[in-house]
């Protein structure tokens, strides 16, 4: 077995840039979204994260740079697919995921289960073994100015 640890952070794109708000896959109700070469999903990066660390193949930069073009705009839920799918071809499966978003807004309670039922079936997991959570910082730093949102991800792995 092995454990791996993700975090990434986006800034809020500027409310004229009309982007949406894109976390665990799932479009959320809010005033910006995240800033990005992607969908800026900044839960899913930092569980691909988690994932690729455990298996010991790098981190999302390698694997998806943002200075190439085939990546713009790209759906991050596609990315994960393609990184579970490079687990499995090394002989590795997620046993399970704990993913929590940092930021003051917006809260995730309603969308928690929505987002599990989305994300566990691209990890292969039942949904119950996919957490997700949230936390505030208690209006400090730049999250909890408002700036941007941040995301912790672990992941356990174990062979096929």
């Amino acid at each position: 077995m092995r454990v791996g640890q993700g975090f990434d952070v986006h800034r809020f794109a500027a409310p004229e840039d009309g982007r949406p708000l894109v976390l665990m896959g799932l479009t959320i109700p809010h005033d910006r979204g995240l800033a990005g070469h992607s969908d800026a999903d900044v839960m899913v990066h930092a569980l691909m994260d988690a994932l690729l660390g455990a298996a010991g193949l790098g981190d999302i930069g390698q694997h998806f740079p943002d200075t190439d073009p085939a990546f713009k705009g790209a759906d991050s839920t596609k990315l994960l697919e393609h990184v579970v799918g490079s687990l499995r071809d090394r002989g590795w499966r997620v046993v399970n995921a704990d993913v929590c978003l940092i930021g003051e807004r917006p809260k995730i309670g309603p969308h928690r289960q929505a987002m599990r039922e989305r994300i566990a079936p691209l990890l292969d997991i039942p949904t119950e073994d996919l957490n997700v959570k949230a936390t505030t910082t208690e209006k400090l730093g730049f999250t909890g100015r408002g700036e941007g949102l941040a995301a912790q991800a672990v992941a356990l792995i174990d062979r096929t």
